[in-house]
């Protein structure tokens, strides 16, 4: 079996230790190539060659980022997404989102063992696990999608990491109460478009989830639409209101031990095809924690079974 290790170096909790264990252990699984990424968009091109190449597995060791960009990369490669390689992650981000709905471990070392034993269950059935994706038109989502504020959260968090400031989750807990309180006084620009309903307008700020949670605080789970998961339709989680004590109440549901979200303000629906948002001007929008820029119209739909991943079956999560 032959493999890629793909390291970013500038993920935030990447180390070279790590990276040589990591490369160690995977070595008496597979036959593996070590790739380091060195700019943006790097992943993207690694993932796409080692496709074209025939590669039968990728090891993303990085964060969420790195990841979106090489399913991205994955999927651009072969001729149809259930050809492509697998896609394994041992978290080296911040939050590590993808890595942790997928029943990952968030501490490396656990993680890569994870990854042999996992690889090994391949060599004994020859089946991945398969996940759904979100087609977001410019690009595949693995994990979430927003417009509005969440953009507007992204954009400010990648400012300040381009300024050497390193992200932590309570960094993006700052700017996201900033942020927040910054757009309550503006009018509602978007509208959201579901499947067999009428438009919903006057939406402050729309999230659209391909799994759950939708983050994390440090080790705590926030949750929009707790029954979406990899194997189900799409997720939307949309506001009508700015007003702060409403979003209080609601923001203490997301971080409920068992959440179910439920407010006046809120439109949330779940296993949805497809959804899309428009907006009257241009706003911020994030594809997996990664600012694209700005955007009048978004649709994302729901690809069931389009990525095989390094994981455990959603039965034993």
């Amino acid at each position: 079996m032959r493999a890629v290790l793909i390291v970013n170096p500038n993920a935030t909790s990447t180390t070279a230790a790590g990276r040589d264990l990591l490369a160690h252990a995977l070595e008496s699984r597979v036959e593996l190539t070590v790739a380091h990424t060195d700019h943006r968009g790097h992943a993207i091109e690694i993932g796409r060659d080692a496709a074209r190449d025939g590669v039968d597995v990728l090891i993303v060791h990085g964060g969420d980022g790195t990841v979106n960009e090489v399913v991205n990369g994955v999927l651009s490669g072969r001729g149809t997404h259930l050809d492509a390689p697998a896609v394994g992650v041992v978290p080296g981000g911040s939050a590590n989102v993808f890595a942790r709905a997928l029943g990952i471990s968030p501490d490396p070392i656990e993680a890569t063992n994870q990854l042999v034993d996992l690889l090994g269950d391949y060599r004994r059935t020859g089946v991945w696990r398969r996940i759904g994706l979100m087609d977001c038109g410019e690009r595949w989502a693995v994990f979430t999608a927003g417009m509005g504020v969440d953009g507007d959260v992204v954009a400010a968090v990648e400012a300040q990491r381009a300024k050497g400031r390193k992200v932590t989750a309570s960094r993006y807990i700052r700017v996201a109460v900033r942020e927040l309180l910054a757009s309550v006084r503006r009018e509602p620009t978007l509208t959201l478009h579901r499947p067999d309903r009428e438009p919903d307008a006057g939406v402050h700020f729309a999230f659209v989830s391909n799994s759950s949670p939708w983050t994390y605080a440090n080790a705590r789970p926030i949750w929009t639409n707790p029954g979406t998961t990899f194997e189900t339709g799409l997720g939307v989680f949309a506001t009508t209101s700015m007003n702060a004590w409403a979003n209080l109440r609601l923001a203490r549901q997301m971080f409920a031990r068992e959440p179910d979200p439920v407010a006046r303000h809120l439109v949330r629906d779940d296993d949805l095809p497809w959804v899309r948002i428009t907006a009257q001007v241009p706003v911020s929008c994030q594809i997996d924690g990664d600012y694209i820029g700005l955007r009048e119209t978004m649709t994302f739909t729901s690809v069931p079974d389009a990525l095989a991943v390094v994981a455990p079956s959603p039965q034993t999560i």
